[in-house]
């Protein structure tokens, strides 16, 4: 029983531990300006980890080391347009949002129109080949006849109602 209960106030003592270090951010860039730039370079770079999501937004811990990254680039001296380069460089044109419009880059920016033409005229042929299916057949005569009944039966019930 004494064993379980300095287990248990242990095991307080460290989530105790813990919850004090979640409530602190993350330490920013030594001066204002690093960080507007980090943002604004960090905002045009894709995440790798997340993909739908930019560097500057990810709480990926990869996401952190790019940005850690880009901070000591910074720091170097580097342009954002330098910065850039290194990023691609190392991670290909998929890691900017907008990637520049080149031989590589083609099917990125011309896939989902490509795919939605040709989509779209598989539908149409589709739809015309069905039409051209579907034959025009006359009614027979017996089938003529049931057809009046029935037209006969129904506008002599609407005319009582």
């Amino acid at each position: 029983m004494r064993r379980a209960l300095m287990l248990l106030l242990l095991a307080m003592a460290a989530i105790a531990g813990q919850a004090t270090h979640a409530g602190k951010a993350k330490p920013l860039a030594d001066d204002e300006l690093t960080e507007k730039r980090l943002i604004a370079i960090s905002s045009e770079l894709r995440c790798l980890v997340c993909q739908n999501e930019s560097l500057a937004g990810s709480h990926a811990e990869l996401a952190n080391d790019l940005r850690r990254e880009i901070r000591t680039l910074i720091h170097d001296g580097k342009s954002d347009n330098e910065i850039m380069e290194f990023m691609v460089s190392r991670y290909g044109d998929f890691v900017r949002y907008r990637p520049p419009l080149k031989g590589s880059t083609l099917l990125l920016w011309f896939g989902p129109g490509l795919l939605f033409v040709l989509g779209l005229g598989g539908l149409v042929l589709y739809l015309r080949r069905r039409d051209l299916a579907i034959k025009d057949t006359p009614l027979t005569a017996d089938e003529q006849r049931q057809a009046d009944v029935l037209l006969h039966d129904h506008e002599s019930s609407q005319g009582r109602s």
